[in-house]
């Protein structure tokens, strides 16, 4: 039986602006939704239907298909439905089992909607959607007052006296996709639970709410340590990073730095596999240009908006932004880390970089962090019959002027 993922993602939010491109843990929501369908064992198909250029962009580059959602049924009327049916039209005959996945979820796991998918498919229900068990109490407001909507107010059962019931999260709907046209709605027929984490039922609509999935993200994400860094290019900063941000300055103003050797490796392995590295620095500083023509990678100075310098420097490459890992440690880094696929901070680094990385290094700056970056990054090109690397080692550092 076909499985199609679709994960509607329009332009427009109110609550959040540009609300399914901000990041958790490093990463767009968008991303992340695509990133889960397409790690799912059953889905075939993952399709966003979006009215953003960019939120398009982001989508293919993560591995989806796009479908162009026109602007009305883009709007703040418009139903997930509509957007559903509509990408359905623009496929070549509808799949059997229709997965609805939304992006403002971001802590979707596949193995949860692979058992809704599973249940579906054997034609036990029509319809499964993610839910937490809840034994809460609720109630309502009125101009009487208060009043108990699940529950008699003049009762206190014990929770374990009481039945479950269960809130949607909002992550996933699976469904029977002829049964889905014809009810014109997510819920028909035989309607099932899938029960997920409480951790991860969180839905963004705020910029709370966005705020607490980052704290969360830490806690949820699958462990990235172990996981290769797919990308093309390589760019950092360099205080900090390729040093331990501190600054020897002689009595007549002359400045020194601490570097690694293990980095010079790194950098070199790095060329060697054809690796792009940039070196993007706010100062301009002799030491760092001594630095890149030892390690042989161009560098840019004196950039006051180191943003839109990544931005250019990419287009010359013909890289794409979401292609790019870029290491730093600073708030001036906070643009290059915004925009890039791979936003990654050395320990150490400002809470607000830890906060935007999708990646927290092990090693600090100036002992050995972009080597063990790019230990990371070529992990990806290596063929799986090859001989693994040995563990990154650290060389003694030096001092150079």
């Amino acid at each position: 039986m076909s499985v199609v993922a679709i994960i509607p993602a329009r332009g427009g939010s109110k609550g959040v602006q540009g609300k399914n491109l901000r990041r958790v843990g490093g990463v767009p929501l968008i991303v992340r939704a695509v990133d889960a369908a397409r790690s799912s064992r059953l889905v075939d198909r993952v399709i966003v239907t979006t009215d953003d250029a960019r939120i398009a962009a982001a989508a293919r580059s993560a591995g989806a298909e796009v479908i162009d959602r026109p602007v009305h049924l883009a709007g703040d009327q418009a139903t997930s439905e509509s957007a559903l049916l509509h990408a359905l039209d623009h496929l070549n005959g509808d799949p059997d089992v229709l997965v609805f996945i939304q992006a403002t979820s971001p802590f979707v796991n596949a193995a949860e909607f692979d058992e809704a998918i599973e249940r579906v498919r054997s034609g036990w229900e029509d319809v499964v959607f993610s839910a937490t068990e809840t034994y809460a109490f609720l109630w309502q407001l009125s101009d009487t007052g208060a009043s108990g909507v699940n529950h008699d107010a003049s009762v206190r059962p014990r929770r374990q006296d009481r039945e479950p019931q269960y809130q949607e999260t909002g992550a996933f709907y699976v469904m029977r996709t002829t049964g889905f046209r014809e009810a014109g709605f997510r819920f028909f027929g035989r309607v099932g639970v899938t029960l997920v984490d409480e951790r991860t039922a969180i839905e963004i609509d705020t910029q709370d709410e966005l705020e607490v999935a980052n704290a969360l993200a830490p806690l949820l994400d699958p462990n990235l340590d172990d996981h290769a860094i797919t990308v093309d290019a390589v760019v950092t900063d360099f205080d900090g990073v390729h040093t331990d941000d501190r600054v020897h300055v002689a009595a007549d103003g002359s400045e020194y730095v601490t570097t690694s050797r293990a980095d010079g490796m790194g950098v070199r392995l790095l060329r060697e596999a054809g690796m792009p590295v940039l070196i993007l620095s706010t100062e301009t500083n002799p030491v760092v240009s001594a630095r890149a023509a030892k390690l042989r990678v161009e560098v840019l100075q004196g950039i006051s908006d180191k943003a839109a310098a990544l931005v250019a420097w990419a287009d010359r490459e013909g890289i794409e932004l979401e292609r790019i890992a870029y290491l730093g440690n600073d708030v001036n880094d906070l643009g290059c880390l915004e925009i890039v696929g791979w936003p990654i901070a050395v320990p150490g680094a400002v809470p607000e970089v830890i906060a935007s990385a999708r990646v927290v290094l092990e090693t600090p700056g100036g002992y050995g962090a972009v080597r063990e970056l790019a230990e990371r990054v070529l992990r990806s090109k290596r063929s799986r019959n090859e001989e693994k690397w040995e563990e990154p080692w650290l060389y003694p550092s030096v001092t150079m002027r």
